[in-house]
Formats: C-alpha cells, sequence, structure tokens
C-alpha cells in the first residue's frame, strides 16, 4: 500500500531511479517526455546499478545512492529495506514477480510492487500462433527438406486453422492476446481461470493492455472454465482443444501443474501445447514421453525445465517439438511499453490513484 500520496502532478519531493540490465533499453526521448510531464521528479537511469564505482575506485556509498529513492524500476534487485526508507513503489521490468516474493523489501514491507505485465502480449501471442501454424503447415519438415534441395510434397495434408480451439490455462493479458489473433484466424477460443468469472464485471481486465489489442471486456472466449480441483482443470483440457496455451504464473499451486495425467486428457485431440509460462509449470519428463509416443500431437516451448536447457537433454531429440530460449516476449517496443506503463502509474500516484498491474502479496503475482 502506498504511503503519504504525493498528489502534485509535479512528483515534487520524488526520486525515480530506472535500472537494468535490460535487453531492450528505455528509450531517452520517452524518458525525457516523463521527465516534462513531471517537471520536479528526480530521474536518475543506469544500466548496471551494484557496480557503478565512485572516482576513488571504491564503491558507492549505499546509504547515499538509497535515502532518497521513492520509485524504482528494476529486474529484481532490491536494496534493503533500511537503506531505501522513503520506497514507496517497485516498477518491475518483468511479467512475473517470483524474483522478488521472498526477498524482505517484498515481504516485510508496504512497498507497492507492480509487474510489466501486458508488455508482452503482442510478441508472445505472435509467438504462438507462429508455433503454431508452422506445426500445422508442416514447416520444420519443410525446411529439412529445403536443406537438403530436396522438391517433395509430404503425404499428410496440411490444415487451417478455421473452427479449431484453442484452450488458454490462464486468461491474463498474454492469453487475452492470443485469443485476439486466434479470433482473427477464425478459431474458438476457451478461457481458463483460478476464480469463476460469471458476470461481464468479473470477466473485465484493469491491467494494462497496448490500446486496441487485448481481451479488456473479456468477450473473446466462448466458454469459460474455472476451479482449483484436478477435475475441473480435467475437464477443459478434455474439451476438444486442438492447441493448449500455458500462460499460468509459477507458484507452489503450478509447479508441475501439467504432467502425464493431464498430457493423457490431451490425447483424444492430440493436443499441440505452447508452454510460454515458465518450464517447471509442466514435468518435463512427462512431457518428453508423450511427445515420443504420440500422445499429444507436438509442442512449442520457449521456457524448459531445466533453463538452459542443457546439452544432450532428451527434449532436443523429441518428436513433433519447437525450442526456443525464452525470447518470445522480447520486441524492440518493449522497453517503450514499461516506461508506457511508468508514466501511467506516475500519473496515478500523483493523484493518489490506486497503480496498475499491481503485485498481490497473498498469490505472488
Amino acid at each position: 500500500m502506498l504511503d503519504h500520496v504525493d498528489r502534485d502532478m509535479s512528483l515534487e519531493g520524488h526520486k525515480l531511479l530506472i535500472t537494468g540490465p535490460w535487453r531492450v533499453p528505455p528509450p531517452p526521448a520517452q524518458i525525457a517526455h516523463i521527465q516534462a510531464r513531471f517537471p520536479k521528479l528526480v530521474i536518475e537511469v543506469r544500466e548496471k546499478l551494484w557496480t557503478r564505482l565512485v572516482d576513488s575506485g571504491q564503491e558507492e556509498d549505499q546509504e547515499k545512492l538509497w535515502k532518497d529513492v521513492t520509485i524504482l524500476v528494476t529486474q529484481g534487485e532490491l536494496p534493503d529495506a533500511a537503506q531505501a526508507p522513503r520506497l514507496q513503489y517497485v516498477q518491475l521490468w518483468t511479467a512475473g514477480a517470483e524474483q522478488v516474493v521472498n526477498k524482505p523489501a517484498f515481504k516485510d514491507t508496504r512497498i507497492t510492487f507492480c509487474t510489466a505485465n501486458g508488455v508482452h502480449g503482442p510478441p508472445v501471442a505472435e509467438w504462438v500462433m507462429t508455433t503454431f501454424l508452422a506445426w500445422q503447415q508442416k514447416i520444420p519438415t519443410y525446411l529439412q527438406l529445403q536443406r537438403r534441395g530436396n522438391w517433395n510434397r509430404l503425404d499428410e495434408i496440411s490444415d487451417d486453422s478455421v473452427d479449431k480451439r484453442v484452450g488458454i490455462l490462464g486468461y491474463g493479458s498474454i492469453g487475452r492476446q492470443v485469443a485476439r489473433v486466434a479470433k482473427a484466424l477464425g478459431m474458438d477460443v476457451y478461457a481458463y481461470t483460478l476464480h469463476a468469472r460469471p458476470t461481464p464485471e468479473s470477466r473485465r481486465d484493469d491491467s494494462y493492455v497496448p490500446p486496441g489489442l487485448g481481451d479488456p471486456e473479456g468477450t473473446l472466449p466462448s466458454q469459460w472454465f474455472s476451479g482449483r480441483s484436478t477435475e475441473h482443470l480435467h475437464r477443459f483440457l478434455g474439451s476438444g482443444l486442438d492447441l493448449l496455451v500455458v500462460a499460468i504464473p509459477l507458484t507452489c499451486a503450478t509447479r508441475g501443474l501439467i504432467a502425464q495425467a493431464e498430457l493423457n486428457v490431451l490425447r483424444k485431440s492430440r493436443t499441440f501445447v505452447a508452454n510460454i509460462s515458465r518450464g517447471s509449470v509442466l514435468n518435463t519428463n512427462d512431457l518428453v514421453q508423450a511427445l515420443n509416443d504420440g500422445v499429444i500431437g507436438g509442442a512449442a516451448l520457449d521456457v524448459t525445465d531445466p533453463e538452459p536447457l542443457v546439452d544432450g537433454h532428451p527434449l532436443w531429440t523429441s518428436k513433433n517439438v519447437i525450442i526456443t530460449p525464452h525470447i518470445s516476449g522480447v520486441s524492440a517496443a518493449y522497453g517503450k511499453r514499461v516506461m508506457d506503463i511508468l508514466e501511467l502509474n506516475l500519473e496515478r500516484l500523483s493523484r493518489g490513484k490506486k497503480l496498475k498491474n499491481v503485485v498481490r502479496r497473498e498469490a505472488g503475482y
């Protein structure tokens, strides 16, 4: 919870520290725009937080660094609570918060933490549909034939996506953008959420989303599934899915959620499984077995367990699998979108409003 909220639109008295490391840095022009919008906000940008040295060659005074910081943008590196007594709001570069939930600055304070939820929707949705379409159109096999200079048509005829069904396990910002793209291809959408969403109000999502994208009103799914039990999950998995998109956060409850029993439920439809969540949500050994035995039609994995995937791991040579090194959410627009969330939340902070994308301490995401 935010304490001593400053309702001065200039954000006088606040200091913002933006720190990496980052693969796609925040655009300088956008930082300048934020500075112009909040002229009394002090802004400092550092690519590496802990390695900057003063002229003497000694590590800089941490007390001096942190004493005035009220807002921090970070991958997950945090000061001790005592080091940053004025810190109110932490904006994470990531959609998940598992890297901070066990740190004292999260557990033992009332600092508001916000994720980059919504930033990843467009590139991840494109990755999901790219890999699914590549599988349907036999593109990996045709690429192998191309490398051999072999002009042969496969006996098995490719299919298109019209009237296929995608089941989205975890209907957050990424799942909602997947639904938007899938609907454009003529697919039916089923959604699964932990809690029931029986009303139009309950199906809305107030998280950040790039303008005009996603499914903020929750109108795209033709059916919603929910529940905590294995029975509820299996009812969803057994609903005739051509594509299963795993898009849930990694928690104690979701670790190993998709294992042999769940993969067997997908057998009837020979579902294609796309995991853009965390590798540990799927039981790797069971997944390898399901791929090689033809229990599921195939899989696209942007995340694995272990990660990075080690040399010689059986996943590399499993049947009908596409593996990428955790890159589906990376886009040239990443830094800009995180700064969009930051700017939106700075405005809300200045007006005393609740921030967007707040991490719920009881849930860990």
